[in-house]
């Protein structure tokens, strides 16, 4: 079964609950939000779009035109459309219309713990990184280098 064809199928799972008002909980794949999302490990809450206003930052689930579904941060709105990014990456997707933006990401859990994106350290933070994207390439190695020496040191 190809990534398409599953997120079709998630696809008619969530909408439905999404409709009817219902928080939903997924585990994104693939490694481009990281570190804000890690998958498998991580998840996050999803909730229809309904009448919230959307704002650069955010983190959306949009469906792409060939059925995939994508969670991605969003970085800029203009006239003919929506852009889109993921934290891990530099290159920027767009426009997409608002027919395809699905659900808007309410919070992340990891490891117990669940993080609301309305927190001000939060919104802080995703807004340093979103800041970040044009030089993340040259700040995501020693920062994943820095990151594990920490997490072998606090492991010990």
């Amino acid at each position: 079964m190809t990534q398409e064809e599953k997120s079709i199928q998630l696809c008619e799972k969530l909408l439905p609950l999404l409709k009817e008002g219902k928080e939903v909980e997924i585990h994104p794949s693939g490694t481009s939000m990281f570190p804000l999302i890690n998958p498998p490990s991580d998840s996050v809450v999803l909730r229809a779009i309904g009448d919230t206003p959307i704002k650069t930052g955010d983190i959306l689930l949009y469906q792409r035109e060939s059925g995939l579904l994508v969670l991605h941060r969003l970085c800029r709105i203009k006239q003919d459309g929506y852009y889109f990014t993921g934290d891990n990456q530099t290159e920027v997707e767009g426009p997409l219309q608002a027919s395809q933006l699905l659900a808007i990401v309410t919070c992340i859990c990891r490891n117990g713990h669940t993080f609301r994106v309305t927190h001000p350290v939060y919104k802080i933070c995703s807004r340093i990184w979103l800041f970040l994207r044009p030089v993340r390439p040259f700040i995501s190695r020693p920062l994943g280098m820095l990151w594990r020496r920490l997490r072998r040191s606090h492991d010990r």
